[in-house]
């Protein structure tokens, strides 16, 4: 950051001074699919060890996710695909222990932060891998993982998604809610993003420990599924919890989602072409899919940038106050990002504009990190 105003300068240590916690990343799967050495600084993505470096991010939750369309809502090949993510972010630490140190507790991120290393956390995007048994719950808390969504986009026997159909009128079922009551005993943390409106309630009716969203935004403002209305918002809040901010343009930017529909139909042709012509398996032809997309959404979409996300910010602050807001990039699992928030590198850029508009410097504290630790601190007491 150069020919920085006095303000700026101000704004990147008091950036600095926070623990940065970002909720949700899938750059898991390209660790798997791609191999990438998260140490180098990478010339695409959204996340690397150097880039973080730059950002101040302290730690990072890896969703570990499967794909249901290419590896089922359960069975072996899903619960393998998600074992070999696991493997992939615990060997972060195993190969450069220098940069990277696994944590699974709000204690063991303030300590790796204060010794200038990254913190690498899990979280399971969706319950497909655990395949419909209730002991494969405590299996992946004893693996690392520490949150869980019940649903990705697909909806499960259950519980539902906010992705498709199904979902419109599923919510959990009983072992959906014995789940939930599983992870509150085990201390992992129940995550609402991508689950159906019926789905979230019966979460919150449930849960009996602070209940998250990972990387959601405002329906009053963005009025898609995937956002949470004011009334979530403040039931989410009673319980505790915290709704983190999800920097993805389609979720945060009124009228965008339409307008990539529209898109998406007039690049059909390049998309399935890059498709046809990948040689590789069928996560090698999804990978070639998005790489069109991203181009031609970089082209063909209008820029956002990272005051929309602070639009959000305040929707939820104005609503139920700072204590329940915190951030969810989705960094690496989406293909379009705001124009001054391109990589993690960019981080600083949302602390500026929070502070432009007047939060405290423990306002940003509890915003970038704070109030995650807090709800992690609570969700795994188990005393309580």
């Amino acid at each position: 950051m150069t020919n920085q105003s006095e303000p700026a300068t101000d704004s990147l240590s008091i950036h600095r001074r926070a623990i940065t916690v970002d909720m949700h990343a899938d750059t898991a799967q390209r660790l798997v699919d791609e191999n990438v050495d998260l140490n180098q600084r990478m010339s695409d993505g959204h996340l690397d060890a150097v880039r973080a470096k730059e950002g101040g991010l302290d730690a990072q939750f890896f969703s570990i996710w499967v794909e249901p369309e290419l590896f089922g809502r359960g069975g072996p090949a899903a619960i393998a695909r998600a074992d070999k993510q696991i493997a992939a972010v615990k060997g972060l630490a195993a190969k450069h222990p220098e940069t990277w140190e696994t944590a699974t507790t709000a204690a063991d991120i303030r300590r790796i932060a204060a010794s200038g290393k990254l913190a690498a956390l899990m979280g399971l995007e969706g319950g497909y891998a655990i395949d419909e048994r209730i002991e494969n719950v405590e299996r992946y808390y004893k693996m690392g993982v520490r949150y869980m969504s019940p649903a990705w986009s697909v909806s499960l026997s259950w519980a539902g998604s906010s992705g498709d159909e199904i979902g419109k009128t599923r919510g959990l079922n009983d072992f959906g809610k014995q789940v939930v009551r599983e992870m509150n005993r085990l201390g992992m943390m129940v995550d609402v993003s991508h689950v159906s409106d019926r789905t979230f309630w019966d979460i919150v009716n449930t849960s009996n420990r602070s209940v998250i969203a990972t990387h959601s935004a405002c329906r009053a403002i963005t009025n898609v599924p995937r956002n949470l209305t004011d009334d979530m918002i403040r039931a989410l809040a009673k319980t505790g919890g915290v709704v983190n901010v999800i920097f993805y343009p389609e979720h945060i930017e009124p009228g965008w989602s339409e307008k990539k529909k529209q898109v998406d139909a007039e690049i059909a042709s390049p998309v399935q072409r890059a498709s046809n012509e990948e040689k590789g398996d069928a996560v090698h032809k999804k990978l070639a899919r998005d790489r069109v997309r991203r181009e031609e959404y970089a082209k063909r979409l209008p820029a956002v940038a990272v005051a929309r996300i602070v639009d959000h910010i305040d929707h939820i602050v104005k609503l139920v106050g700072i204590d329940h807001v915190g951030i969810g990039s989705d960094f690496d699992g989406v293909q379009a990002v705001p124009v001054d928030l391109k990589s993690v590198a960019d981080l600083p850029n949302l602390t500026a504009e929070l502070l432009r508009r007047g939060y405290s410097e423990n306002d940003v504290d509890k915003i970038l990190g704070g109030n995650m630790l807090r709800v992690m601190e609570e969700v795994q007491n188990r005393e309580q």
